[in-house]
């Protein structure tokens, strides 16, 4: 069943990271007004336009090989804490209200919704993350 969930997980994460990379590019201008209605400034939207889905896209390659596949899962699982942390904001009218800056189905999800489905994303990046520490250990374990 590990060996199971050390697959399926980053699979998971290289289709969300990647179907969201795709969905900004593929309509950025869209993308780009949604940033700026975001609650921070336009040269920071500016940078988020290519860096949000060049980031991304270098996540969901890290997933692809066993070679980067555990710093992919640290990073996907830090920028999924990031977005969660912001959705989060959101719900607690931090702001007030802000527009979901998603692309594809992830738009038309309620901010709740939106926050739930990211929990689920990290905290199964952090279990990948916890089965792939433990197999090291165990493989240095019997190593020695």
């Amino acid at each position: 069943m590990k060996s199971f969930i050390k697959i399926l997980i980053p699979i998971l994460l290289i289709l969300l990271f990647t179907y969201a990379a795709a969905s900004k590019l593929m309509d950025v201008d869209r993308f780009r007004s949604q940033l700026y209605l975001q609650p921070f400034s336009q040269r920071l939207a500016d940078v988020l336009l290519y860096a949000l889905p060049t980031i991304e896209l270098i996540v969901a390659l890290l997933l692809c090989f066993n070679r980067t596949r555990f710093a992919g899962l640290l990073l996907s699982t830090l920028l999924m804490a990031v977005f969660t942390a912001y959705i989060s904001l959101v719900l607690l009218h931090y702001w007030g209200k802000v527009p979901c800056s998603c692309g594809g189905i992830l738009q038309h999800m309620s901010w709740p919704v939106h926050l739930a489905f990211n929990w689920a994303f990290m905290i199964a990046g952090v279990t990948a993350i916890a089965l792939h520490i433990t197999e090291r250990k165990h493989q240095q374990h019997d190593h020695t």
